[in-house]
């Protein structure tokens, strides 16, 4: 496990940027078409109902992931969005360190409940997520769109 900082950075920094850039350039290898773009405004990922986390290894940057609000504004639930780790430095623990201060800062926003949605092609996020207290369901909350192949899954905070 190498060390990293993990800090809370506006969606509009290069940093927050590069990696948003570098999640949808993988799905878009992984899955083909768009890369999931045209159902996430990074408006979405700004205070005060989002945000967006980078972790950094020695000031470089090697992993991000972003949270918005959704579904009907009083029941607080929020979806995790672009979980990426630098491919070199996977299975370390940054993915992990990620998701952990994201659920965080989740609970200091008052969210009740998160969300997240991974794919078949993405087997390693699939692993993460199992092993780490979420559980998969059938749907997301009413009205939120989701993929028709995805698996979804949630976690109470």
């Amino acid at each position: 496990m190498i060390s990293i900082a993990v800090s809370a950075e506006s969606i509009d920094t290069s940093g927050a940027l590069a990696i948003m850039h570098a999640a949808s350039d993988e799905l878009q290898q992984r899955y083909g078409g768009d890369g999931d773009n045209a159902h996430l405004s990074i408006d979405e990922l700004r205070a005060p109902d989002g945000l967006f986390l980078v972790a950094r290894h020695d000031r470089h940057l090697v992993g991000g992931v972003g949270l918005r609000s959704i579904g009907e504004p009083g029941l607080r639930f929020a979806e995790v969005k672009r979980l990426w780790v630098r491919p070199d430095l996977r299975r370390a623990g940054i993915g992990l360190s990620l998701m952990n201060e994201i659920e965080r800062h989740a609970k200091e926003l008052g969210y009740r409940a998160l969300f997240l949605e991974t794919g078949p092609a993405q087997p390693e996020a699939l692993s993460l997520y199992e092993s780490t207290g979420w559980t998969q369901v059938e749907n997301y909350p009413a009205g939120v769109f989701c993929h028709a192949q995805a698996r979804r899954f949630s976690k109470e905070l």
